[in-house]
């Protein structure tokens, strides 16, 4: 394929905020919420709070890193320009695509508990046949690929605003439950739940990330790259804060924990109907979370192999659909292998963990880049202790992590 054929920009503010707020909101919520329940108790609400907090602080990083290299293969390319170290820079790059391919693979996993609501269907059959789905349309173009996952994420904020709407009225009873949704601040093993649960919910907010990867097809870039990062994890983070709220307040933990569809199980208790509607939406949701996934793994091999870092062949570009169609397929197949080999929680865990060093090293990389060059023509930037706390709160939750299973 000749190496000139270039990526088209074509995303909008409004298309890009779609494409990460999809990411983010059919990762976690309609998959995870029971789990993080299952450990954090009443308590879920404060561990994706915690989990949002730490995520915010590396947004901010990859919002002003994003505006001053608006290029594919982003975190590779943040670490090589803040550390200098190209192995580190291609390790990144593979890792974060290894992120995204057990991220997709994770939702796939979580999409099969709502398909069965309505097919009892083998879970690999359901599986392989969302996957064969996903990667086509990746294959098609970028333009169809996102219209279609910003459609998809409309329909599913609509379906957390359902969840929220119908558990309305547990609101009600919050003064008398507000004493069992507030932590003992000296009770250790309740915060080593809640912050295990925060460990398991940042996968919730994973997404965000995931944007830069598509920054050579969007518009204005340096505008609309921060912007777009910013109000996707702002919408999100409200979302998400509401529904768990409205979960834990309506399903016993334990019963949440249990369900391999727990916004259904939030709905049919708050409703006493069966919960068509919103396992549909759900899968959706879930689906939607994968094909944005597949998408950035693909374009983050494609900028590495345009870096030169990783085979050519992965950095070619199809003169007709304009998309990486090796690394699509490439990213594809993997994608299929980890869903049906490797248990949900274990994939999510994995994701967390990867993602949370790359954040580690990101934050260090703009720590240096703004050392050397603070203050760049028209980028945003940010106070300089953004970039050492976003540090200290990554690897303190994988430390924390390790700890709790070493103990």
């Amino acid at each position: 394929m000749p190496a000139s054929v270039e990526l088209k920009r074509s995303l909008n503010l409004p298309l890009l905020t779609l494409y990460g707020l999809g990411n983010i909101l059919g990762a976690g919520i309609y998959v995870l919420v029971g789990k993080v329940a299952g450990v954090a108790g009443l308590y879920a609400p404060i561990a994706f709070g915690v989990a949002c907090f730490v995520a915010a602080i590396s947004a901010l990083t990859y919002a002003e890193l994003s505006a001053r290299f608006p290029v594919s293969a982003g975190e590779a390319v943040y670490v090589q320009e803040g550390i200098g170290y190209r192995r580190l820079s291609i390790a990144v790059g593979l890792m974060i695509s290894l992120a995204g391919l057990v991220s997709a693979a994770t939702l796939c996993r979580g999409a099969v508990g709502y398909v069965q609501v309505f097919l009892d269907v083998p879970q690999w059959l359901a599986i392989s046949g969302l996957i064969v789905v996903l990667g086509a349309l990746a294959v098609w173009g970028i333009m169809q690929a996102v219209t279609a996952a910003a459609l998809i994420t409309l329909v599913e904020a609509a379906g957390l605003v359902l969840i929220i709407a119908v558990g309305a009225e547990s609101f009600t009873g919050m003064p008398e439950r507000l004493p069992d949704l507030v932590p003992p601040m000296t009770d250790a093993g309740v915060w080593q739940g809640i912050l295990m649960g925060a460990f398991l919910a940042f996968y919730a907010f994973i997404g965000f990330e995931d944007m830069v990867n598509v920054a050579e097809e969007v518009k204005s870039p340096q505008r609309n790259m921060p912007l777009g990062i910013l109000w996707a994890l702002l919408i999100a983070t409200v979302m998400y804060l509401l529904v768990s709220l409205v979960a834990v307040l309506t399903v016993e933990p334990l019963a949440l924990a249990e369900s391999d569809a727990p916004l259904a199980a939030v709905y049919q208790q708050a409703t006493g109907r069966e919960p068509v509607i919103i396992s549909l939406i759900g899968i959706f949701a879930v689906v939607n979370g994968a094909l944005i996934q597949i998408i950035m793994a693909s374009r983050i091999l494609y900028g590495m192999g345009r870096q030169g870092w990783v085979s050519s062949m992965l950095g070619e570009v199809h003169p007709v659909t304009r998309t990486p169609v090796k690394a699509t397929v490439l990213v594809t197949v993997v994608v299929w292998i980890l869903a049906l080999g490797v248990p949900l929680v274990t994939l999510a865990k994995s994701t967390s963990f990867i993602v949370l060093a790359v954040f580690a090293l990101v934050n260090i990389s703009l720590w240096r880049v703004k050392r050397r060059d603070p203050h760049p023509q028209g980028v945003r930037v940010f106070p300089a202790w953004v970039p050492v706390a976003g540090f200290v709160l990554c690897t303190g939750l994988i430390a924390f992590e390790i700890l709790s299973h070493l103990k």
